[in-house]
Parts: structure tokens; sequence; C-alpha cells
């Protein structure tokens, strides 16, 4: 006899784990099925630090920010363990862009201030300055390795079913609320039906879509920041952002903007946004480029005073972007779809899970602008910065 299940999520990182949250605090049923096993290094939701980037001033991703920023204190209190550290974020380069920034941010009761480039300097004297700093202070970091645990935690303690180390091979939709799934895990195959199926497999989505539903293309790529080791233990560390482009005076060689914060106990991460190579999920070296690789050391030479350029650690992680960097947040008969989060999704993960559940349970639509239908003619909005890389997804 096949299981009928009310809600199926399938993937167990970020945004399905908040998703999951989201539905069994409403008390909703739902079953979370992760194919690899906690805490894995395998999609993008591991490590202990992501910038919780304010950076914006499209309306849409501004609200999306004031409630994330709530919901974060959510989870804290629900998990019984705080979810930010507030360091700070800085934001640098680009001062018509800041000012737009700081302009949505104060609207909204999120704080922010310009600062000049002396002061900014004298305040974070590990990063070199040339241009005014946005300074939002509500800003700081958020650790994957701690939240998704939370997420999945309160969701068990609600009722959750969470399941790992369990894959789907087969994902096929037989009527308006009824989807067919495949399961394989170490105790077998087996095979269940759902009425709702959320799908929040980051790299893996593209794999599992019924061949029926169509997204924008997406583009799965392998980060490659590195963790410097700090001059000075002492320093005071901001998560930073800056707007730097292929020309630009002074560093001509540029890739990308950079991103970057402190690791407690690992240095100092940076990193170009956004411009790793093509991957396939389960075909990853986990190596560095090594072009990239001296030119980010290069950076971190002009860039980032606070940092030994020659003392460096090497990381990877990927990035499934869409061609505008806007998310996919859609719902298509009973498969609703989170994906295409282009480095810059960690931060409105709990807000997210909200619109994700709210598409599954019938509560209400996602913002049209995160439709799968959508028109996309490339970016719309403003620089890479202002999207705020947080090295995920």
């Amino acid at each position: 006899m096949v299981a009928l299940l009310d809600t199926v999520v399938v993937g167990g990182g970020a945004m399905g784990s908040a998703t999951a949250w989201a539905l069994a605090t409403r008390g909703r049923e739902v079953t979370l099925l992760e194919q690899f096993a906690p805490a894995h290094t395998f999609g993008a939701s591991h490590g202990s630090t992501r910038n919780l980037n304010l950076g914006y001033f499209d309306p849409v991703y501004v609200a999306m920010l004031a409630e994330s920023l709530e919901l974060w204190e959510r989870l804290g209190s629900q998990s019984g363990q705080a979810q930010v550290t507030r360091t700070g974020i800085v934001n640098h380069g680009a001062p018509e862009e800041q000012g737009r920034v700081l302009a949505a941010l104060s609207a909204a009761g999120i704080r922010a201030e310009e600062v000049s480039a002396a002061a900014a300097a004298e305040r974070w004297n590990g990063i070199h300055f040339a241009t005014s700093a946005l300074h939002m202070p509500d800003g700081g970091q958020l650790n994957p390795d701690l939240a998704l645990p939370g997420f999945q935690r309160v969701a068990a303690e609600h009722g959750a079913d969470i399941r790992h180390g369990v894959r789907v091979v087969e994902l096929k939709i037989l009527g308006d609320h009824q989807v067919r799934l495949v399961l394989e895990s170490a105790a077998g195959t087996e095979t269940v039906e759902a009425r709702t199926v959320v799908l929040t497999a980051g790299a893996w989505t593209g794999e599992l879509l019924p061949g029926s539903v169509r997204l924008p293309a997406m583009r799965v790529t392998q980060e490659q920041p590195l963790h410097f080791a700090r001059r000075d233990e002492s320093s005071v560390w901001p998560g930073f952002n800056h707007t730097l482009v292929p020309g630009s005076v002074g560093f001509e060689n540029a890739y990308a903007p950079v991103y970057g914060m402190l690791t407690p106990g690992e240095g100092i991460k940076a990193g170009w946004h956004g411009t790793g190579a093509l991957t396939h999920p389960d075909k990853r070296s986990f190596t560095s480029e090594p072009k990239q690789l001296r030119a980010l050391q290069d950076y971190a030479r002009v860039w980032l005073p606070g940092v030994d350029a020659d003392a460096y650690t090497e990381i990877s992680c990927t990035y499934t972007n869409t061609p505008d960097e806007d998310f996919i947040l859609d719902r298509m008969g009973p498969i609703v779809v989170g994906a295409g989060f282009s480095g810059h999704g960690f931060k409105f993960t709990p807000a997210i899970g909200q619109i994700l559940a709210d598409l599954a349970d019938g509560s209400g639509p996602a913002p049209t602008k995160f439709s799968a239908g959508r028109t996309i003619t490339g970016s719309v909005s403003s620089p890479a910065f202002t999207r705020n890389p947080d090295d995920t997804f």
C-alpha cells in the first residue's frame, strides 16, 4: 500500500528546512526528505558564517529583509539559540547606490548610516576604503550549521517527519493534487504519494523537475572564496561588500564585486561574487581555479590590509543562478519550487520558508518578481553589491 502524505519537502538545506518549520508550526502535516546526512558539505547550506546583508533598495527585498529580521529572532526564541551575531555590515565602492539603499532601509525602519572613507578606515582598519561607506548595524552574521538544525528541531517538535539519507529518484505528477515519489535509502526503495511537493533541492532542482514544469534557465557554479589569516586578532571586522567590477580604477583585474566577513577560528572570508566555473553538483572538483585565486590574493593585498594574503585556506561552495539573480518561488499544479537563490538567498531563509509554505497550503501567492514564468532580460534593479552576496545558493 502506497503511503499518502499531505506535503513533502524535497531538499533539507536552508530553504527546505525553513519551509518544513513554517508548515509544521502552522499545524500542517509535513515530511522533509534530505538525500545526505546532517551537516553534509555537498550543497550550499553548510559552514559557520553567512553575511546577513541588508544593502537592498528594491521594495520586495526590503520587505523580506524586515520580515526575516523578525523571523530569525523567532527561530532563536523557539530553538533556544540566538541566530544572529550583530557584527554590522559595511558596503563601499558605489556611493550613489548606497544612497538609495540608505533611503530604502531608513523608510523601512532598518538602521543605516553613511560613513566617510576616513572615518570608516579608522573604525575598521582591516579594510581599505577609497569612497564613503554605508554602515548597517542591524546586519551581521548567520550560522548555517546552527540554523538548519534549529529549523528542523523546532519543526520536529511540531510534528514534522524529518528524514535524512533519503534520495528521490523519481517525481511524477499524477493529478492536480497527487504526486508520486520513488525514494531510495539504506532501507531500500519505497513509493509514496503526496498532495503537494515543495522542491527545494538547490543545484539538483533541474534533475528532479517533471518535464511539464518549466523554470527560467539556471546555472550551477562552483565558487571559491578564501579564508585569509588575520594580522591582528583584536581588530574589529564587520561583514563587507565592495562594488568592484572588471576595469575598476586601481584594480583593473577584478573579477566581480567582493564579499567578506570574519569567520571565528578560521579567518577573514573573502570571495568574488558569482564568477565560478560551471559544475554539476555530483561532479564538483572542490579545488580553486588558480587564476581567480591569485587575483583574490592581489585584491586582498590592496583592499584588505588586515589580512595576510599569502596565508589562506581554500573554500568551495555552489551558486544556483538565475539570469536576473532574482529567486524562483512559484507553484505549478501540485509542485511548489524554491530555487535559483543566486548567492544571496541565505539571509532571507525564514521569509522564503513562509512564502513557500503559503504556496503549499494555499495561504497566499509569492511576489510576482519571483514567478517561474517571468520575462527575464537581465539584471534589472542594481549592481551586484546590492544583491548582497552571502556566498550560498
